[in-house]
C-alpha cells in the first residue's frame, strides 16, 4: 500500500528535476500578454512526461493538461505570467538566471509563482508512479495567463466559454505551504477631475486640475481608517496607485488629472460602498469628479481580448468546508503537524474562482507573499518536494472516506 513514506520519497527524488525546470522557467520572461514562450516550455514538458491523457490550449492561452476521466473533477492552479523585473540593479541575483544559492531558487516569478508548476506537474508523476490514481475523479492541472494584470480573468473565460467548471480548486499561489481558505476583493477605481488651462505665466486665470487632485487625494488617504474591519480576512484598504494629468505643454495648467485607486474589500464590503466612499470624499475634497469602476481589456498572449470590469469579489471558504478539511487532514498526514490554516492577504484568481461562480477553493504553494513582486522574488527548493507531495495525496483525501459526502459534480465539455 502506497502511504506517506512513499509520497515523500517519491517527492524528494523528483526534487533535481523540479529545480531545473523551475530555473528554466524563471529564465523566460513572461509579463501578462506576454506568456506564449513559457506556456510552449510547459507544454513540452507535460507533453514529454507521458502521464496525461489529455493537453491543450484554449483561445485566451490558458494551458491544460488532465489526468483520468473519473467524474469528480478536481483542479490545481498556478497562473504563469510575472510583473516586470523594475531596476535590474537593485537585484542581487539576475532576475531572469534561476539562481540557486543556500537552498533558494532566485528570479523573477520563483516564488509568484511558477515554483508551483514543477510540483503540479511532478505530483501527477507521483500519482501515477504509485497507482494513486482512482475511478471516481479526474485530474486537471491549469497554468493560467494575465492574473497580474487582471486576477482571475483567465479564469472567467474557463467557467463562461470553455464551460469548465470543476468540483473544487487547489490554488497555487504563494501561501509559504500554509493551507489558506480565503482572501480580500478588490477593486480598480478611477477618478478623474477637469480644470481650465491657461498660461503658467497667469495661473490665477486657469483652474489646476492638480490641485483639485491633490485635495481629493488627501481625502482618500482619510479613508483608509474609517473601512470596514475583519479579524480573520483583515481591514479593507484604499490606496492611490497611479497619478496623471493632461496639459499643452509644460508651461501651461494642467486641464484634467486622474487618480487610479486600489481599494481591497473585506467582509461587509460591495462595489457599490466603495463607490459611494469615493464620492464622498470627492465631494468633501469640494471638487466635482467622474468615479467609475476601472475595465480590462488588453490583449493575451493569443491576441484575445476578453473585456471585463475590474472588480472581484471578497471570498472566504469555512475551515470545515470539504476542501479545507481535506487539505488538513493531508498537511497532517505527510508532515505529521497540524496545520494553522489562515487566508491570503494580496489577491489570487480565487476572487472568480470561489469569489464569482462559487466554485470550492483551498490555498496551499510554495514561497511567501512577502517576496512576491520585490528583487528577493525566490522560493525555498524545499518547498517545491513538499507541495508534489502535497498536490500528489489530496484527490484521494479530498474524495475518499467520509470526506466525500455531499460533494458538487464537475464537468469538462
Amino acid at each position: 500500500m502506497n502511504g506517506r513514506a512513499d509520497i515523500l520519497n517519491r517527492a524528494q527524488s523528483y526534487q533535481a528535476d523540479m529545480v531545473s525546470l523551475l530555473r528554466q522557467l524563471v529564465a523566460i520572461p513572461g509579463e501578462s500578454g506576454t506568456e506564449g514562450p513559457v506556456i510552449d516550455r510547459i507544454r513540452r514538458e507535460l507533453e514529454a512526461s507521458g502521464v496525461f491523457d489529455h493537453v491543450w490550449m484554449d483561445p485566451f492561452g490558458n494551458l491544460f493538461a488532465r489526468l483520468g476521466d473519473g467524474p469528480r473533477l478536481i483542479a490545481i492552479d498556478a497562473h504563469v505570467d510575472t510583473v516586470g523585473v523594475g531596476d535590474r540593479a537593485a537585484w542581487k541575483h539576475d532576475p531572469y538566471q534561476g539562481k540557486v544559492h543556500n537552498g533558494v531558487v532566485y528570479g523573477r516569478g520563483a516564488g509568484d509563482q511558477r515554483g508551483a508548476v514543477p510540483a503540479m506537474i511532478y505530483a501527477a508523476r507521483i500519482i501515477r508512479d504509485l497507482g494513486l490514481q482512482r475511478p471516481e475523479w479526474s485530474l486537471l492541472l491549469t497554468f493560467t495567463v494575465c492574473e497580474e494584470d487582471c486576477d482571475g480573468l483567465c479564469w472567467q473565460y474557463i467557467v463562461k466559454e470553455d464551460g469548465i467548471r470543476p468540483e473544487c480548486v487547489v490554488i497555487t499561489d504563494s501561501t509559504n505551504c500554509r493551507v489558506l481558505r480565503g482572501q480580500r476583493g478588490r477593486m480598480e477605481i478611477g477618478v478623474t477631475v477637469h480644470g481650465r488651462s491657461c498660461h503658467g505665466s497667469m495661473p490665477h486665470k486657469g483652474d489646476n486640475a492638480v490641485y483639485k487632485i491633490a485635495r481629493v487625494i488627501r481625502e482618500i488617504e482619510n479613508l483608509n481608517p474609517r473601512l470596514k474591519k475583519d479579524r480573520f480576512l483583515g481591514n479593507g484598504t484604499i490606496t492611490v496607485t497611479y497619478v496623471d494629468c493632461k496639459t499643452p505643454s509644460l508651461c501651461a495648467v494642467p486641464d484634467r488629472a486622474y487618480i487610479h485607486l486600489d481599494r481591497r474589500l473585506t467582509f461587509g464590503e460591495t462595489k457599490a460602498l466603495a463607490l459611494r466612499e469615493v464620492m464622498g470624499a470627492v465631494k468633501k475634497a469640494g471638487v466635482t469628479g467622474d468615479v467609475r469602476v476601472v475595465k480590462y481589456a488588453r490583449p493575451t498572449h493569443t491576441g484575445l481580448v476578453y473585456e471585463t470590469e475590474n472588480f472581484f469579489p471578497t471570498w472566504c471558504e469555512p475551515e470545515d468546508a470539504l476542501q479545507v478539511r481535506a487539505a488538513a487532514d493531508v498537511y497532517r498526514m505527510l508532515f505529521r503537524t497540524k496545520p494553522k490554516i489562515g487566508r491570503w492577504t494580496f489577491s489570487t484568481n480565487g476572487v472568480s474562482i470561489a469569489g464569482m461562480f462559487g466554485i470550492p477553493c483551498v490555498g496551499f504553494g510554495p514561497a511567501s507573499e512577502d517576496v512576491a513582486h520585490t528583487v528577493n522574488d525566490s522560493v525555498p527548493i524545499e518547498h517545491l518536494v513538499k507541495c508534489a507531495a502535497f498536490y500528489a495525496a489530496f484527490p484521494n483525501a479530498y474524495c475518499g472516506g467520509p470526506l466525500a459526502g455531499g460533494s458538487r459534480r464537475g464537468r469538462v465539455r
